[in-house]
């Protein structure tokens, strides 16, 4: 006999932003074009450290359970008058979305700042979110951030690299930002940033660090500076020489691509392996190089992941936006990477509706077959999701959505050895 449904109930938020639960409606879940009722088993409770957000000039909608259908909820039922809104939850790291809000954009809507937008809704005295945990690691739990601690930190690397410009710029990454990353060096532990690219060869639609058309803000300033490969060098030194299984990485979300700036890292690399072969050295990339990823591999580095939205060529150029390259260039580098033995990542930027499509499955299947990658780390992708949807939807034809757990099942069958996460590993932790 199978068991009733049990609804996660609706959240809403009024006009000051403040955020309370909706008797008699249940919250719904936006996979691309389905919209359903979340159910407690298609949700986990909030992690700790995501955030809700309420959505401006949106509709939310809900499921009435008395009249078991959708509905568009312009106004409180039980305060008419009232305008409500739609509430979402950006969900800490190692949490991917399976869902998200579910909304009806107002004629005066704009786009949504860079946040990914999650389901969510309220059960038993807890929000719940539509999400999976895909990293169990604690890398980037607020709650082992103590600011004191930080600060502490930032105090005694302004001591030990007192003349740093790098150094400093991680600064402001960790104490205006927020950058877990950034903390994570003055908190000495897992992965350090190595921001080094001031320029980029793509104009990604989603770039956190540089929006030139004004629809909507950067969320933070690109670095402006190149350091030199002593700075760089000095700060992943002072990492690597007191942190196990330590992890320092170029290709931040605070700087271009580190591609751009092949020469400086190249003799950084070298000036970090003259003094140890302990620790990772790691890049984040678009991977459109595919000669420079085999001048640094040569030099030294470790590992690297490639971001990707989509492995078809249409959808990720029309994400990327790619400037002097194409969507073949990263497939080379991706080659280049594995020929040279080292560990390879994609960045896998996950958008319900999109990429658990059948189409981008497939692809995603194929791409795997062959180009044998070592781990997938599957990340939300932080840009307005109906806007996103739009721009593929227009790119190519997408058939009714799989489902994100599906898609993983999928993925975990054809591929058991194949890597699961969210964070870069540490070369102990390789294959």
């Amino acid at each position: 006999m199978t068991k009733p449904p049990r609804l996660v109930t609706a959240v809403v938020a009024n006009d000051k932003g403040e955020i309370f639960d909706l008797a008699g409606y249940a919250a719904v879940g936006a996979d691309g074009p389905l919209k359903q009722p979340l159910d407690v088993s298609q949700t986990l409770n909030l992690p700790p450290g995501s955030e809700l957000m309420y959505l401006p000039d949106r509709t939310p909608l809900l499921y009435d359970l008395q009249q078991k259908r959708l509905v568009l909820l312009p106004e409180d039922p039980y305060t008419p008058g009232n305008a409500i809104f739609p509430v979402a939850a950006f969900n800490s790291p190692g949490y991917m979305i399976t869902h998200t809000a579910a909304y009806e954009e107002r004629p005066q809507a704009g786009f949504l700042p860079l946040f990914s937008y999650g389901a969510v809704g309220w059960h038993r005295g807890k929000f719940r979110s539509a999400a999976v945990q895909v990293d169990a690691e604690p890398r980037q739990d607020l709650r082992r951030m103590p600011l004191d601690k930080i600060e502490a930190g930032v105090r005694r690397m302004r001591r030990e690299l007192s003349d740093n410009r790098l150094r400093a710029h991680l600064e402001k990454c960790a104490l205006t930002y927020g950058c877990p990353a950034g903390k994570n060096f003055f908190l000495s532990r897992y992965e350090a940033p190595l921001p080094t690219s001031s320029t980029c060869n793509a104009r990604c639609l989603g770039c956190i660090s540089l929006q030139m058309d004004g629809a909507m803000p950067s969320s933070q300033d690109r670095i402006a500076f190149t350091p030199t490969a002593e700075e760089i060098a000095a700060v992943a030194l002072t990492h690597i020489m007191r942190v196990d299984r330590a992890v320092v990485s170029f290709g931040q979300g605070c700087e271009g691509d580190p591609l751009m700036q092949t020469d400086v890292i190249c003799d950084a690399i070298g000036l970090i392996r003259s003094k140890t072969d302990r620790g990772t050295i790691n890049m984040n990339t678009n991977g459109s190089m595919p000669e420079r990823i085999g001048r640094l591999l040569t030099a030294g580095l470790d590992s690297l992941r490639f971001s990707i939205n989509s492995v078809r060529k249409s959808c990720y150029e029309a994400y990327f936006r790619p400037r002097g390259y194409a969507f073949e260039d990263v497939l080379d580098g991706i080659d280049v990477a594995l020929r040279h033995g080292a560990h390879v990542a994609i960045n896998y930027l996950n958008c319900p509706g999109f990429s658990d499509t059948p189409e981008e499955c497939e692809a995603l299947l194929n791409f795997l077959n062959a180009h044998p990658i070592h781990m997938i780390q599957w990340r939300n992708l932080n840009f307005d999701p109906v806007r996103y949807l739009n721009i593929m939807n227009a790119v190519t034809v997408h058939s009714a959505p799989l489902g994100v757990q599906a898609v993983l099942n999928c993925v975990r069958m054809a591929h058991p050895k194949l890597q699961f996460g969210y964070f870069n590993p540490p070369k102990e932790a390789f294959y």
